[in-house]
């Protein structure tokens, strides 16, 4: 639902991946953002009324997305996407941050673009970290990036999970990833992506690159 440049993106990408595609929008002009060969059914329509979804055969979709400009539109149509017509594949783009994870906690997957442009905006503010790859809302769980302190340098990665109580998932040594074992040896330019309680990572983060108790 939404063909603006979001959808209009969303819909050539699945369909140049082979699958089958019907975007929904309320402007018949919105269209004219696909190329003329557009595959797909482009049906006219309020995404979140259910005659519109079955004109674009939602019984027999594999997922939803509502990626309109409105909030309230593209819940509402998840909502009836997920709860009407029994989908698990649905995704609601939702601007309120705060939305966002009310609507997580409700089993609505979401994609909260405020919050993520201001993530990638502070990492090229400020380049060496700390930066959230990913936050949980649901399970309070967070994968942080961070170019540790040189002082953590020589040690390994067990030092590092006895000392902070997170996990390092993997590392990025000279831009390849490394699965880690406990006696992995932390390397000068190494980057490290650590799982951590989303209400320690700040903590975590301020050890990893002020390297509080390293030796």
């Amino acid at each position: 639902m939404g063909c603006g440049r979001v959808g209009a993106a969303l819909a050539l990408s699945l369909s140049a991946i082979g699958h089958s595609v019907a975007i929904i929008d309320q402007d018949a002009e919105a269209f004219r953002k696909l190329p003329e060969d557009f595959p797909g059914q482009q049906i006219t329509g309020v995404g979140f009324d259910r005659d519109v979804l079955a004109r674009a055969n939602i019984d027999d979709a594999a997922g939803f997305a509502a990626v309109s400009s409105g909030d309230n539109s593209n819940i509402i149509a998840a909502r009836v996407a997920r709860e009407t017509f029994g989908l698990t594949n649905v995704v609601a783009r939702v601007y309120d941050p705060t939305r966002a994870i009310i609507y997580e906690r409700l089993g609505i997957a979401t994609v909260a673009p405020v919050r993520w442009t201001a993530d990638r905006v502070l990492r090229e503010l400020i380049p060496l970290g700390p930066h959230h790859e990913f936050r949980d809302p649901l399970a309070r769980i967070s994968l942080i990036e961070v170019a540790v302190d040189r002082r953590w340098f020589g040690r390994t990665v067990a030092d590092v999970e006895d000392e902070t109580g997170a996990r390092v998932a993997y590392i990025i040594r000279s831009l390849a990833g490394l699965l880690p074992h406990s006696d992995t040896v932390i390397q000068d330019g190494d980057t490290l992506k650590v799982l951590v309680a989303s209400e320690d990572a700040s903590g975590v983060q301020h050890m990893l690159l002020k390297s509080e108790g390293a030796q």
